[in-house]
């Protein structure tokens, strides 16, 4: 974990919000879709055809399996394309709640209550790739996972253990700000879904990823100078 005011830092902090955003855009504007909780979708694929809801677990292997996908393909661009741009994930998450935002006002319409599940699968697979934002590039394994907020947690309860053993604060606190910084994206994308509904949402999330893979670009732009 970067130190505070470290900029890499505060890019996981923005990214983080802007998965906690999603999710909760996903999830209010479905029936409860998750997009950013693998767990919960596990979980609902293994059990759903045992509770008589054979349609929710048929639902959650395939947001899995395009989540997983986003993974691949982030990573496989990373490795042989954005190589002066780690953050290009963004880019990819924009353009996947774009086609998302389309695909959802073709098959419901500008004012459908709720999201359709074709463009979910957009979305996870946005979010998949949106993972792969911060990578150890000699291994090529994420080091900050965006939207998984139990490890992040696991890491967080692990920080304060090193601290009260005689440790320093850093040790947890950039977690517990990566927590914060996804519970705080879920809570505006709480906020935003009073106001619109079902694609409406889509879109909006839309242009403020692009914003944010605006700001993740110029970034890596002035890293990449300054390297």
């Amino acid at each position: 974990m970067k130190p505070i005011g470290d900029p890499e830092a505060v890019v996981s902090w923005v990214l983080a919000a802007m998965a906690g955003l999603v999710g909760a855009a996903a999830f209010i504007q479905t029936t409860g879709y998750f997009v950013t909780f693998m767990t919960g979708n596990a979980e609902r694929a293994a059990l759903g055809y045992f509770v008589g809801r054979p349609a929710m677990a048929t639902a959650a292997i395939l947001i899995t399996v395009t989540f997983v996908a986003g993974v691949v393909v982030a990573s496989l661009l990373r490795r042989h394309v954005w190589v002066n741009h780690p953050h290009g994930a963004t880019m990819l998450t924009t353009i996947c709640l774009a086609i998302a935002s389309v695909v959802d006002f073709v098959t419901a319409g500008f004012d459908a209550p709720q999201v359709t599940f074709i463009p979910i699968l957009f979305v996870a697979f946005g979010i998949g790739a949106l993972n792969t934002s911060f990578c150890d590039d000699k291994k090529g394994e994420v080091s900050v996972p965006l939207s998984y907020v139990t490890g992040t947690l696991v890491k967080l309860g692990q920080g304060i253990e090193r601290h009260i053993s005689g440790g320093e604060a850093k040790e947890w606190n950039g977690y517990f700000l990566l927590w914060l910084a996804f519970v705080a994206g879920g809570v505006l994308g709480a906020v935003i879904s009073l106001v619109i509904t079902g694609g409406q949402m889509l879109l909006t999330a839309t242009v403020i990823c692009g914003g944010v893979a605006l700001y993740t670009y110029r970034l890596d732009e002035r890293t990449s100078i300054l390297g």
